[in-house]
């Protein structure tokens, strides 16, 4: 049984905090990012209030009051399990093995904060998640163990992530966990000639251009999917995009004309073909695209312009 410091949120910390406490390991503390106003309980903070764990939150984990609370110096191993917060090498090298970090890309590529976005964005057809030792740069420490995931050709970052990355990333954290307690890991140094960055992807990423092509345009869509959301206009109105499939891969008309609405939702042109979208987000609610299009006045030979 080894003592273990957890930092994380969602779902998936708090699948990580339970996997350790059957293996019969004890979390000395978990780590949420801070309560926000008017939003649930992070699932991660409620699993450990109801097993008694203590928790430890706070807006900044840099300076000496924030290196006492984490009582790094007590585990033997910090985990990082979905961290979207900056946790210093202060507190990362405490614990007498270190610490290991997920991240949901096959490292030194796709290192930041949007790796599946991106992966999608790009047209990847394989991923993958890796722990490593983090270090106080951006996903660049030795690397300790990775697993290979496909990308399928419809997925989006939402399915990809929890349909394929979820399960898999909890169980080669608990892997990489115990081979670190064990003494059997063996951190390999990163090519930095190989590593990538990539932005936070936000809306200004999400605009779809209608004149590239059909493939390219399916992968922004699917890769934005959920979150931010690929977004067109149609009159005033900004319109979220969801659900892409590739309808054909034959020119069908100029990019953003609309060619079919029906009941699987609306056919939209693009270079060398045309994409299916299923939903039509507007106004911050998503609807089936055929009746969003009926209240948004859209109709066969329409066009749906650049957004944001």
């Amino acid at each position: 049984m080894a003592r273990i410091l957890l930092f994380g949120q969602a779902q998936f910390g708090r699948k990580v905090l339970e996997e350790l406490l059957g293996r019969g390991h004890e979390i000395v503390a978990v780590c949420p990012p801070p309560d926000a106003e008017g939003r649930p309980v992070d699932p991660l903070k409620a699993a450990a209030v109801e097993r008694g764990v203590r928790v430890a939150q706070r807006k900044s984990w840099r300076g000496d009051e924030a290196a006492r609370e984490a009582d790094a110096a007590g585990a033997d191993l910090g985990v990082l399990a979905y961290v979207t917060q900056i946790v210093p090498s202060a507190i990362l090298d405490a614990p007498r093995c270190g610490s290991i970090c997920f991240h949901p890309s096959r490292l030194p590529a796709y290192r930041g904060g949007s790796a599946i976005n991106w992966q999608i964005i790009e047209g990847r057809a394989k991923s993958g998640v890796t722990l490593f030792r983090p270090t106080d740069g951006i996903d660049d420490g030795p690397i300790y163990l990775q697993k290979e995931i496909e990308i399928g050709p419809d997925d989006t970052a939402g399915s990809f992530y929890y349909g394929k990355v979820f399960d898999a990333g909890v169980a080669a954290t608990v892997e990489c966990a115990e081979l670190v307690l064990a003494g059997k890991a063996r951190g390999v140094v990163q090519d930095e000639t190989l590593a990538t960055y990539e932005p936070l992807c936000r809306d200004e990423h999400a605009c779809v251009d209608w004149g590239r092509s059909v493939q390219q345009v399916h992968d922004l869509i699917r890769g934005c999917d959920p979150s931010p959301g690929a977004h067109a206009r149609v009159s005033d109105a900004v319109v979220r995009l969801y659900g892409s499939r590739i309808s054909s891969q034959l020119d069908r008309g100029s990019g953003g004309a609309v060619l079919a609405i029906t009941e699987a939702g609306i056919e939209v042109a693009c270079a060398g073909g045309s994409v299916l979208l299923a939903k039509l987000g507007v106004g911050g609610k998503k609807t089936a695209a055929a009746e969003a299009a009926t209240a948004l006045g859209l109709r066969v030979g329409s066009r749906l312009g650049r957004g944001i």
